[in-house]
């Protein structure tokens, strides 16, 4: 039998960077709300960690991303979401919280609803049922019990695919808005030259290795068209030697920065940016900063996205806005022929680059929480469901 306690006990399961950061806020959201008694177990990485979360186990390697990456990952994975569900079921928890990475947390959570109904369940971050896989929002109803989205079309998503119940709780970027919009000075930046141009490759290890070497290239090019710039590239601890290396062969080097703050700082002053498909557009989007996006996977997987995605773009700002005003190269589009003139378009005073910052006026509206921080939205709907 679990011991007794005096306040709630809260079990989180993150599994990867972007998870990790929701789950600091949460946290520190869901203290401020339930006081020193709230204790909080489970999985996550250093922002997690930050708010005073002991990970049970590492989440490097946990994040199921792509085809071909599962079957060398499966034993791994398959262990420690058995190790997640027995830590659920010994800790006895008031209330689960699953935060994204949907492949390896809503895994352990039917294995949890199997075995001890009795716990409830909140899924925090909808999983892409608007892109493919719809079916995935009815299966939720047996063991999701509220779903916390941070995109406002996604409650209305899930009321017409039959999912579990959806509320609304703002996207975390809302809670950072002043971080990422200049001041006088670094606005006058954005328009001196040279232009900065952040770059952003992505933030998993395939991805480094599958995108650098195109993204040089296209800086490449534009410096041969005479094109003055700099580059600024952000990247975290983990990733940087592996960066660093990446970008040696570069005939442009960029200047490469790991902390938030310089990343934000970057945002603040960038004329442009260069990006892989993924959060980090609609970062750039609520940033102001026009943009050029890449993605591609391999050849299996293109296969099966061509037959499956339901969606006209994946540029998380476009289908928000409801118009694809970023332009975005995916596969065999994803070449420097393609990218550079793209980019160096959005570099100058034209209409593909007024039409994307006029759109991006029109985001925070939109996204809006009524002025309540996303965090706080996110910790009332977890304190509902205590038992």
């Amino acid at each position: 039998m679990p011991e007794p306690h005096a306040g709630p006990k809260i079990f989180l399961i993150a599994a990867e960077e972007s998870g990790d950061r929701l789950g600091a806020g949460l946290i520190k959201a869901l203290r401020e709300r339930l006081g020193p008694a709230a204790t909080f177990t489970g999985i996550g990485g250093r922002h997690m960690a930050e708010q005073g979360l002991a990970s049970l186990v590492s989440i490097d390697g946990l994040s199921i991303i792509g085809l071909a990456a599962i079957p060398k990952r499966l034993p791994m994975i398959l262990r420690r979401i058995r190790e997640a569900t027995d830590a659920v079921l010994k800790e006895q928890p008031d209330v689960l919280v699953i935060i994204d990475s949907p492949d390896f947390t809503h895994r352990v959570a039917r294995r949890v609803r199997a075995r001890d109904p009795s716990i409830p369940i909140v899924d925090y971050v909808s999983p892409t049922v608007w892109v493919w896989r719809p079916g995935r929002a009815r299966k939720m109803r047996a063991y999701v019990d509220q779903l916390l989205a941070v995109l406002p079309f996604e409650p209305d998503v899930h009321r017409k695919l039959s999912g579990p119940p959806c509320s609304y709780v703002g996207h975390p970027l809302l809670d950072e808005l002043d971080t990422l919009r200049p001041n006088a000075e670094e606005l006058a930046r954005r328009t001196a030259a040279p232009p900065l141009i952040v770059v952003l490759p992505g933030s998993r290890r395939s991805e480094i290795k599958r995108n650098m070497a195109i993204f040089g290239e296209t800086l490449r090019l534009l410096r041969a068209q005479g094109v003055a710039f700099e580059p600024v590239l952000p990247t975290t601890p983990e990733l940087l030697d592996s960066v660093r290396a990446a970008a040696e062969s570069w005939p442009v080097q960029p200047k490469i920065v790991v902390s938030d703050s310089d990343k934000r700082a970057a945002f603040r002053t960038a004329r442009a940016a260069l990006a892989k498909s993924g959060t980090v557009t609609l970062e750039l989007a609520l940033a102001g900063v026009p943009m050029v996006t890449a993605y591609r996977v391999t050849e299996i997987e293109a296969f099966v996205a061509r037959r499956v995605i339901q969606t006209s773009s994946i540029i998380l700002a476009n289908l928000i806005l409801g118009e694809n005003v970023i332009p975005e190269f995916l596969q065999q589009d994803f070449t420097t022929e393609k990218l550079a003139p793209a980019l160096r378009d959005i570099l100058g005073d034209t209409p593909a680059r007024q039409r994307q910052v006029d759109a991006f006026a029109r985001l925070e509206e939109i996204m809006s929480t009524g002025g309540k921080r996303p965090s706080e939205l996110a910790a009332d709907g977890v304190i509902a469901k205590l038992r």
